[in-house]
């Protein structure tokens, strides 16, 4: 069985968390991410032997938060220039090398995923956990997981001066709709 990932229906983002002078007023930028497709394949009504791939466009991340015009173009053209280096590295892949399922009831399973995530040309493990729920041929997942991003060579975040940095861990939280596809 095959469900596909619906980018419109879903939500995937990542919090990053502010160091540096305007820390203070709670600049902990929102990226929203825009452009991805994924699959997730398994056997049906068991979900064993699942498995998950999931592709980025790096370049298609967006800044959330309220912010003036020009200052979010500022920081998305350093976003994707000087930190994912999009130009570069225009992918981010994830796939998974072993999923075990916890079936919760029939409706609500708890995937516990290994796998590689190769981002800004480096490809590390990766663990998470995602909540699945099952609604006939749509599958609703959620999950969390931090990154460090010295662990895929991506510089330190530095805005307006060194007035807004970043911290190395930032958090990616998804909610995601898959459908079944014939």
């Amino acid at each position: 069985m095959k469900f596909v990932m619906d980018a419109s229906a879903s939500r995937f983002k990542v919090q990053a968390i502010a160091m540096g002078l305007l820390s203070s007023f709670g600049h902990n930028p929102n990226i929203g991410i825009r452009g991805y497709q994924g699959e997730i394949e398994c056997a049906p009504d068991t979900y064993e032997n699942a498995s998950v791939r999931l592709t980025v466009k790096t370049s298609a991340m967006e800044v959330l938060d309220e912010m003036k015009s020009d200052d979010r173009k500022k920081l998305e053209q350093e976003m994707y220039g000087s930190v994912l280096e999009s130009e570069r590295f225009p992918t981010a892949t994830f796939e998974s090398k072993a999923i075990k399922i916890d079936k919760m009831s029939n409706e609500m399973l708890v995937a516990h995923v290994n796998g590689n995530l190769t981002f800004h040309g480096v490809t590390n493990a990766l663990s998470l956990d995602a909540r699945v729920t099952v609604m006939g041929t749509m599958l609703r997942i959620s999950g969390e997981f931090p990154l460090r991003q010295s662990d895929y060579s991506i510089k330190a975040f530095s805005f307006a001066g060194g007035a807004l940095k970043l911290k190395d861990e930032v958090k990616f939280s998804f909610e995601m709709v898959a459908r079944k596809q014939d």
